[in-house]
């Protein structure tokens, strides 16, 4: 069929990391006409990107998360910007009894992951969007109409243009404008905390380490850099002192940090302006209705402290696409039927995920002196029952579980 300018198979809103990953993982495994809209104006050109100053907003991106976009042809573009290994990963508490340590070679991998930073992986990701025939890209695309029908679906930019589709799909966000449009209730938890992030310098080499300790009021993540000496911290506290901890001064703000961390890495110095923003959780009620589906952040949002927000969404992206590239000989895209394949695979993985990080938010939280005993021992006694690490640490690398086939190791996405 011979589709008009403004009618397509799949429209998806948010250009971000997950709404580019699901639109070009869909225009190369399939015959899809596909209209990417992003309402804020576009991030800067890969080739543009300072080999200087790091973004201060960095993903931990899993195995998985690296299959997939080495399966989408993206990742020797990545490389060649800005990739960080990290091998290892040790956390502590606060009551500085309780320890583990991981090591990728134990478990026979070269490495566990990789800081990003996200502007590298969303700029690469809409370069190669832009190279394809079969997606369109209104940037911007600002949202304000959406109208559902059996047969197809509809939206309304600000801009002036409507475009039609078989399925619309909702990437856009923590604050989606999709959800909110078609009324799916999303029940949402602020943590009264915010995220605090900066670039730091290190005395000691990070050795391709992710450190991370865990203080009464939040989580105090270094993530390491291709510097050997340079990391990115995330560090979750009561909102007041995060504010507090971003009027300091560079030296006032360097010293503690460097005390909060006991200095594992000996003296630290902030490299950049630093920033802090709110911390949540929230799940929708549904992911799908008839002709529509929502991805990533715009489903589900989770506490940063394991790292894993992102790597969910990229996965809601791959089982989406999976899904409907499959259907596609029998099934037009929209049919809720097939949506709701989508979330049965999503949607229960995305809420342990969230409800075990929920839980280990609020055990290392705990100011009550068994829990803190309990927490304590049970880090020692992890970290000396080695199947129980192994367990762990190929769970949170991306290495297990019911993965989608661009999540998995030597898939090629021309066989599908």
């Amino acid at each position: 069929m011979t589709l008009s300018p403004s009618s397509y198979d799949i429209i998806i809103v948010g250009a971000g990391m997950v709404g580019s990953c699901l639109a070009l993982t869909l225009s190369q495994s399939s015959k899809f006409q596909i209209a990417l809209v992003e309402a804020n104006l576009p991030v800067p050109n890969a080739n543009d990107i300072s080999e200087n100053a790091y973004d201060l907003r960095v993903s931990a991106i899993t195995r998985a998360s690296e299959n997939i976009f080495k399966n989408i042809g993206i990742w020797q573009d990545i490389e060649a910007k800005r990739v960080s290994i990290f091998r290892k990963m040790h956390v502590w508490d606060t009551a500085r009894i309780g320890e583990i340590h991981f090591d990728s070679a134990t478990i026979g991998e070269s490495h566990l992951g990789h800081i990003i930073e996200n502007k590298i992986i969303q700029s690469v990701l809409l370069e190669a969007c832009k190279k394809q025939n079969n997606i369109d890209l209104y940037l911007p695309g600002h949202l304000n109409g959406i109208i559902q029908k059996d047969q197809n679906i509809s939206i309304r930019l600000e801009e002036g243009s409507c475009l039609n589709s078989s399925l619309l799909v909702g990437a856009d966000g923590a604050q989606s404008k999709v959800r909110e449009l078609v009324g799916i209730s999303n029940y949402c938890q602020d943590y009264q905390q915010k995220g605090l992030v900066a670039t730091i310098h290190t005395e000691k080499s990070h050795e391709e380490t992710a450190w991370q300790r865990f203080l009464l009021e939040g989580v105090l993540a270094f993530l390491p850099l291709q510097d050997p000496h340079q990391c990115s911290i995330v560090w979750s506290t009561r909102s007041e002192e995060a504010e507090r901890l971003c009027a300091l001064d560079n030296p006032a703000f360097s010293t503690a940090l460097s005390t909060a961390f006991e200095y594992r890495l000996g003296a630290t110095q902030v490299m950049s302006p630093r920033a802090a923003f709110p911390l949540s959780t929230h799940h929708v009620k549904t992911y799908v209705q008839p002709r529509l589906a929502l991805v990533g952040d715009a489903a589900h949002i989770i506490h940063p402290l394991a790292g894993q927000g992102v790597n969910l969404g990229l996965l809601d992206a791959a089982v989406l696409a999976e899904v409907l590239t499959t259907a596609k000989k029998i099934k037009d895209p929209g049919d809720f039927l097939t949506l709701r394949r989508f979330e049965r695979w999503r949607k229960g993985d995305n809420f342990t995920t969230q409800l075990a990080i929920d839980a280990l938010k609020r055990l290392f939280s705990s100011t009550l002196l068994p829990i803190q005993v309990i927490r304590n021992l049970g880090l020692t006694a992890t970290d000396k029952i080695t199947p129980i690490k192994h367990l762990i640490m190929r769970q949170a690398s991306g290495l297990t579980g019911d993965l989608p086939s661009l999540a998995r190791g030597g898939f090629n996405i021309e066989e599908k």
